[in-house]
């Protein structure tokens, strides 16, 4: 509850709950190679599923990314957010232990990171 206080400071309840509710219908998938490099895709209210890099570690402005659509307007564009609801589940998941993982191959693992390149 003290974790979700803190959070209220720079995060829109909006979003806060919009994550908590991805994460409590376990909507966070983990996809893990067998060298232990991760990749998230997460499951938004339709069908649709977006691929979340919860830590690019090469920026200071833009820390995370996800292929959502709220993500490129409220975050890089606008500015307005510091990510997304799908950024925030994973973040969540992570802390919570609710990630369903999987395991891929190598090839997999490429795959599923270049697609949106």
């Amino acid at each position: 509850e003290e974790g979700i206080d803190k959070l209220r400071a720079f995060i829109p309840d909006t979003t806060l709950v919009a994550a908590l509710d991805v994460v409590d219908r376990d909507r966070v998938l983990r996809y893990k190679t067998t060298w232990g490099r991760c990749h998230y895709e997460v499951f938004g209210s339709t069908s649709t599923h977006y691929t979340v890099f919860p830590q690019l570690g090469f920026s200071a402005k833009v820390f995370c990314y996800c292929t959502c659509p709220a993500f490129a307007f409220a975050v890089l564009v606008s500015n307005s957010h510091l990510m997304c609801k799908h950024v925030l589940a994973v973040c969540l998941a992570e802390q919570l232990s609710k990630c369903i993982e999987r395991t891929v191959t190598d090839e997999e693992f490429v795959a599923r990171t270049t697609a949106y390149l």
